[in-house]
């Protein structure tokens, strides 16, 4: 499978799961369908229009031609972001333990938001430092404006595991594409995607179970 196709493919199933985050968050606060809607569609497409406004990917022209960037240009993603809230909606009682179910596709769409981020910036010449930041940017930015909108303190700012297991999954693309240079071994960019949205779900996911946090300031 083509870089292209993989990230394509990570992109949107990231949007889908995303959007069923913010989508289960907007019925847990028990806003109306166009609210539960708009909070999807803001946590799906947040962190993705976040790192193609940095990256200059705007398909069909740039800023000064005036073209959006990808998450707007191409329909697939608001329609695939839409049709997930709104399935959230419709199908939310029948989803047991709603907290859960958020944590859980939130867990995911971190995984693999950070992981097609940072491969995205990678392939448009960002430098690694550079591309695992980026990465880990669009991975919690949905999560980010989500929280936001529904009234939380977002878990970025939180003690709990968020951002540092995205940065972890953005190091493993970083360094599974310098693989090649370093080794001369060559890793196919899917298997690179999923290796790095995996931990980065299962970091998260153990960070829940097990109350891992990060260490806060003393008071004095």
């Amino acid at each position: 499978m083509q870089t292209s196709t993989a990230l394509l493919i990570a992109d949107l199933v990231g949007v889908a799961v995303f959007a069923a985050s913010g989508g289960s968050a907007g019925v847990a606060k028990r806003l109306d369908v166009f609210g539960v809607v708009f909070v999807g569609c803001v946590a799906a497409l947040g962190g993705g229009v976040f790192r193609d406004v940095v990256i200059d990917n705007f398909p069909g022209g740039d800023r000064l031609g005036g073209a959006p960037p990808l998450a707007f240009a191409d329909w697939r993603y608001s329609v695939v972001a839409a049709a997930a809230a709104l399935l959230v909606f419709w199908l939310h009682p029948q989803l047991a333990r709603i907290r859960r179910t958020v944590l859980l596709l939130d867990a995911a769409g971190l995984g693999l938001f950070t992981a097609a981020g940072t491969l995205k910036a990678l392939d448009y010449g960002v430098p690694v430092v550079g591309a695992c930041i980026l990465g880990m940017m669009t991975g919690i930015g949905g999560g980010l404006l989500r929280d936001l909108l529904t009234g939380e303190i977002p878990l970025v700012l939180r003690r709990e595991i968020y951002a540092v297991a995205a940065l972890v999954g953005a190091t493993i693309i970083a360094v599974g594409s310098r693989l090649p240079d370093w080794f001369g071994i060559v890793v196919p960019s899917l298997t690179l995607l999923l290796t790095a949205a995996a931990v980065t779900c299962v970091i998260r996911l153990l960070a829940i179970l097990r109350n891992w946090s990060a260490p806060v300031a003393r008071e004095s």
